[in-house]
């Protein structure tokens, strides 16, 4: 399998921390990629990483999809829970990890424009959503517990990367309860060894 691939992108990075999990890694060729470069737009019509080209020539795109098809690569417990109140649990905590994410690339495109007001308005509105989204799920810290979960990625990914992304917002005073999941799940080896470039 081959993965276009970014070091400092964090849907890679939620990619590659599932495929450590799964036990998948070594089955995956790494393709440092711009999002510039005109053989993404082959792999992946949006443009975007991550994007993986199956063995059989097969593209899968989007993060939820390449990590559900390497979490159906295994026969450990699913990353994926089926149908049910955990599987709900684990694909809403995903939905506000990736609309974590979302938010701060966007920004993250934004500061490459000439700023003006309005952008500068944008990107605060980016940052809100960042900011609710670590409110709630401060709320709901406890359904960060139990076994490991898509979900439980996802959020872990994003915390590190509004830490990496708003080193001004210090999310950890307002959310004590996720600041100790985060720790205690940040020292897992999938983790330590996704580590963005400084």
């Amino acid at each position: 399998m081959e993965l276009r691939f970014s070091p400092t992108s964090p849907f890679v990075r939620k990619v590659m921390v599932t495929a450590i999990e799964t036990g998948t890694a070594g089955r995956i060729e790494k393709n440092t990629t711009k999002t510039v470069d005109p053989e993404l737009a082959r792999d992946n019509p949006l443009g975007k990483v991550p994007a993986m080209v199956l063995d059989n020539g097969e593209k899968l795109y989007d993060s939820r999809v390449i990590c559900e098809y390497l979490d159906s690569l295994h026969d450990g417990e699913a990353l994926f829970p089926a149908p049910g109140p955990r599987r709900w649990t684990a694909l809403r905590l995903q939905a506000l990890g990736d609309g974590i994410m979302d938010a701060l690339v966007n920004c993250v495109v934004e500061a490459r424009r000439t700023e003006n007001d309005e952008s500068r308005a944008y990107t605060e509105r980016q940052q809100d959503k960042a900011r609710r989204a670590v409110v709630q799920l401060e709320s709901d810290a406890e359904d960060l517990d139990g076994p490991l979960t898509i979900g439980q990625v996802t959020v872990a990914c994003a915390l590190d990367y509004i830490t990496r992304r708003m080193p001004e917002e210090d999310w950890r005073q307002y959310a004590p309860r996720l600041a100790r999941w985060h720790d205690a799940f940040a020292a897992r080896p999938s983790m330590t060894e996704t580590q963005a470039p400084a």
